[in-house]
């Protein structure tokens, strides 16, 4: 029906997340629309994508630099690390302006069911940064799922071992845990959850 390059596009677009042949096709009809500079941009930015963005090797964010724009602000919090499963909940935690601390991004949560064991997420670096720094308090910012709670619950397990086997940077016993209130629906994505209902389970964290 269409001309092939416009098809190849729509057939690409097609396979991003939420995304089907109608909407990829209103997509590309839209880019026809735009001037040629524009495109540029837009497929600069593309090719960018994975040629500059990388990991922060503290938080597994993304980030251009070193570390990324969280980790290597001074004014942050270096005592407290949330815990979040993926990138995509940092700015809705942020847009609340309960937390001044640091993430920890696992990449995921415990699913035996899909496959994803301990080993496939960030659970070992997370043990890590608590025995390397003066970690004060983790907050488990995970969505209240069954795959959330066993996550936790699993976590929870390996620092309280954690808590008799001291370190100079941290001593036993000195590292709480929190979770946020249950003011979050169980069986909810914390990724679509409202900002102040996640305002207020941060505060009523527990």
């Amino acid at each position: 029906m269409f001309p092939q390059s416009i098809q190849n596009l729509i057939n690409q677009l097609s396979k991003l997340p939420d995304i089907g042949p109608r909407a990829a096709t209103r997509l590309v009809f839209h880019l026809i629309n735009q001037n040629q500079n524009e495109l540029e941009n837009l497929s600069q930015s593309l090719k960018e994508l994975k040629s500059k963005i990388k990991l922060c090797p503290d938080c597994f964010s993304l980030t251009n630099d070193n570390l990324c724009s969280i980790c290597s602000d001074k004014k942050r919090d270096k005592n407290t690390i949330c815990l979040i499963e993926t990138v995509l909940n940092i700015p809705l935690i942020e847009k609340t302006r309960q937390y001044t601390g640091l993430y920890h991004i696992l990449g995921g949560l415990i699913s035996p069911g899909n496959g994803t064991g301990p080993e496939d997420l960030k659970i070992k670096e997370l043990i890590n940064r608590v025995k390397n720094n003066s970690i004060k308090e983790i907050i488990f910012a995970l969505s209240p799922t069954t795959e959330g709670d066993t996550t936790t619950l699993y976590i929870e397990k390996i620092l309280q071992e954690l808590k008799t086997q001291p370190s100079p940077k941290a001593p036993a016993g000195k590292v709480k845990t929190s979770r946020l209130g249950r003011g979050l629906s169980v069986g909810s994505d914390l990724e679509y959850i409202d900002e102040n209902t996640l305002s207020n389970a941060f505060r009523s964290r527990r």
